[in-house]
């Protein structure tokens, strides 16, 4: 009785777990810690999207069991939301579904259509749910490149004519977590057109629709004429709204999986707390200046980071959407991989990120850094490592890093 769970044996030691292990000792110790690391929304929820909860709360038939697929009501605003905003035409009783948050979603569809020693097909780096979802669920997963480009086109067309057994499903997503790439309308009509040729499901996580920075507006993969007949979308209200504790989320799309994870759902929860669905229709529902202003925050807050981080000399892309910069990790720390050089930022700094590994091997090399402070806060972030990369002679690129003899390699 000694031996792992099988599922347990397929899931890897949490790379996150050595970062956060060494944050909470730095903080026991009472230092000052800016958390940049999990993608944790800071801002309140707009009020009147919490006076609605506070509202039904007060109604105790709200407090019964729930819909495990979503309250009418809330199944229709979410349709509204495709209306308007991408054009997309969804029917609320056979297009739509409320999950608990787009993770819960993905997992649980994972499991309804996937079987033993299935081949799905996952952006590297990724969000670690879009593939240990199908992990669990005794998939195999085929790494293709995160870049929403002929890269990924060219390495989905190999992959369809050597894998074995054929890809099933794809996974994507866009703007992106970690990478913060953003697709067009262009590359998801090449997309959908390759997986309707290969019969090949495609699940696109929108999460991050609306934290966007530039002139290009995310698109919805339904926009595209017959992506119906093979995909399905997740969304959530987690960023949107601020509303990450609430764990509000939906898919939209291909009537027969949204049907599977439905019946998936009616075998496990009865769905969310009636209150946060009735408010989750006030926020698709109701002023959405809430929606640009939650955006523009993070707006500026992207630009403080990277003039600080440019600042320092830590040459860091802007991203165009997501709450995230995806960080090269400056070379003369590379050697050290992500993970010791997230440890080694926290002790010296004062700051921790999340480590790129942890977002699949081809994240190695990356940190990924939260919108998650206030400005305030992220300058604090910047002038501590500008002097960090000050002690470390790290403004000059033929400079080799100094190794702390405590950080050891713990990654292989």
């Amino acid at each position: 009785m000694t031996e792992e769970f099988h599922r347990i044996r397929r899931l890897p030691p949490y790379v996150f777990a050595e970062v956060n292990k060494a944050k909470a000792t730095a903080r026991a110790r009472g230092e000052d810690i800016i958390d940049l690391g999990m993608g944790n929304p800071d801002t309140p929820t707009p009020p009147h999207i919490v006076q609605k909860l506070v509202e039904t709360v007060a109604d105790p038939r709200a407090h019964r069991y729930s819909v495990s697929r979503g309250i009418p009501g809330l199944r229709r605003a979410l349709a509204g939301y495709y209306e308007r905003r991408f054009n997309v035409g969804l029917d609320p009783e056979t297009e739509v579904i409320a999950t608990l948050g787009s993770k819960e979603g993905l997992a649980n569809l994972a499991s309804a259509i996937t079987s033993p020693g299935d081949t799905i097909l996952v952006p590297n780096p990724s969000y670690p749910i879009h593939q240990f979802g199908f992990i669990i669920a005794g998939a195999s997963v085929r790494s293709i490149p995160a870049t929403p480009d002929e890269e990924m086109l060219r390495a989905l067309d190999r992959a369809v004519h050597h894998s074995v057994p054929k890809p099933t499903a794809l996974i994507v997503n866009f703007p992106s977590n970690p990478t913060a790439y953003v697709a067009d309308l262009d590359f998801y009509r090449e997309l959908v057109a390759f997986a309707r040729r290969h019969d090949i499901w495609i699940m696109s996580d929108l999460a991050y629709a609306e934290i966007y920075f530039g002139d290009r507006v995310p698109p919805s993969i339904l926009e595209v004429p017959g992506a119906k007949d093979i995909a399905v979308e997740f969304t959530s209200l987690s960023k949107t709204y601020s509303m990450a504790g609430w764990r509000m989320g939906f898919a939209a799309g291909n009537p027969r999986l949204i049907a599977a994870l439905t019946r998936i759902k009616s075998y496990l929860d009865y769905g969310a707390f009636t209150p946060i669905q009735v408010a989750a229709v006030a926020a698709l529902s109701g002023p959405q200046d809430c929606v640009a202003e939650i955006r523009d925050i993070y707006r500026e807050r992207r630009d403080v980071l990277i003039r600080g981080l440019h600042a320092a000399g830590w040459d860091v892309p802007s991203p165009e959407g997501s709450m995230f910069a995806w960080a090269p990790i400056p070379p003369q720390f590379r050697e050290m991989g992500s993970v010791d050089f997230s440890k080694l930022l926290l002790r010296e700094a004062g700051v921790a990120v999340a480590p790129g590994l942890g977002f699949g091997e081809h994240g190695e090399g990356f940190v990924r850094i939260g919108l998650v402070e206030n400005t305030q806060r992220l300058r604090q972030a910047t002038r501590a490592i500008r002097h960090f990369m000050t002690a470390h002679n790290a403004g000059h690129a033929d400079t080799p890093a100094r190794r702390d003899p405590a950080i050891t390699d713990s990654v292989s």
